[in-house]
């Protein structure tokens, strides 16, 4: 066999970073809290429509300067056409952003103002959180019948890890939360989740061929046998993010810069404190026998 790595030899140097990272995540959370945008906080939604092709950067240049820098700029539809929105509930809103606009000479019309409350913006917050806590749910389950039930927990402590300290990052960057980021939360649960399950597999794979070895050096086996296709999947993975996020432009970069920082928390979750877990709740080889049912003998004559 190759050379055999100890990933569980510094677990307890792994146990105290991951410790100190997650009350930091908590702590932003607690103070500085989440930077929700407009799907969650409510405000007006403007379609406009110009003659040209819209210039988005210079869009939001000139909001920036009328006091307007909060705004969220996109394209809708055709390249003609944009979409701004902001908080506020001022109906007149529409008509002074295309007077601003107007300004730097270009010509454009306002083809619909429509105001989201903050009740629905609330009613979506707690929708999201409910999706991500059945996502857990889920999971938990799934492992539950498809492996053992210490496997469950590993893997749940490992994914309410990655998302802790996922959001505390955005937390504390102040990152804009909006649903392309609750979308990428959920994401990185999935593909967390991928990577704990492929470990997993090779451990109770492994507890059949390596009888004799103890359940550290199996995890330190299974950890490597499966390094290579978890650092092809990660480093893949990143490169198509990293790219989303310096070219994504301002619209993606919420959902891009969570995604990035999921896949690199959820690959060290998948080594350092799913399979960690596997050795506090002591996982034997028992656990993963089925009791042998045993027959009743009469022994009356």
């Amino acid at each position: 066999m190759s050379r055999v790595i100890n990933f569980m030899g510094v677990r307890k140097i792994a146990l105290v970073l991951t410790l100190i990272v997650t009350f930091i995540a908590l702590g932003s959370l607690v103070i500085k809290g989440l930077n929700f945008g407009l799907d969650f906080t409510g405000g007006t939604q403007i379609e406009l429509a110009y003659e040209q092709p819209a210039d988005l950067g210079n869009i939001r240049q000139q909001l920036a300067g009328a006091d307007y820098g909060g705004a969220v700029v996109q394209s809708f539809g055709a390249t003609t056409e944009v979409v701004v929105r902001m908080q506020g509930d001022d109906p007149e809103l529409g008509n002074k952003i295309a007077a601003v606009l107007q300004q730097g000479g270009d010509r454009l019309q306002v083809k619909k103002v429509e105001f989201v409350g903050p009740q629905v913006g609330e009613e979506l917050r707690d929708q999201g959180g409910l999706g991500m806590l059945l996502a857990l749910g889920g999971v938990m389950l799934y492992l539950a019948f498809r492996f053992q039930w210490k496997f469950s927990v590993g893997a749940f402590v490992s994914l309410v890890h990655d998302v802790i300290v996922t959001l505390g990052i955005l937390s504390f960057f102040q990152v804009t939360f909006d649903l392309t980021v609750l979308a990428a939360l959920l994401a990185i649960i999935g593909y967390s989740l991928n990577d704990t399950i492929v470990v997993f597999d090779r451990v109770r794979e492994n507890f059949r061929v390596l009888r004799k070895a103890s359940l550290i050096e199996n995890i330190n086996i299974s950890t490597t046998q499966t390094l290579l296709r978890t650092l092809a999947t990660s480093i893949s993975t990143l490169l198509a993010i990293g790219a989303l996020l310096i070219f994504g432009g301002d619209n993606l970069f919420g959902f891009a810069f969570a995604l990035f920082v999921g896949v690199l928390v959820g690959t060290y979750s998948s080594i350092y404190i799913s399979n960690a877990a596997l050795i506090w709740l002591d996982l034997t080889v028992e656990d993963l026998i089925p009791p042998v049912a045993t027959e009743e003998v009469d022994e009356r004559p």
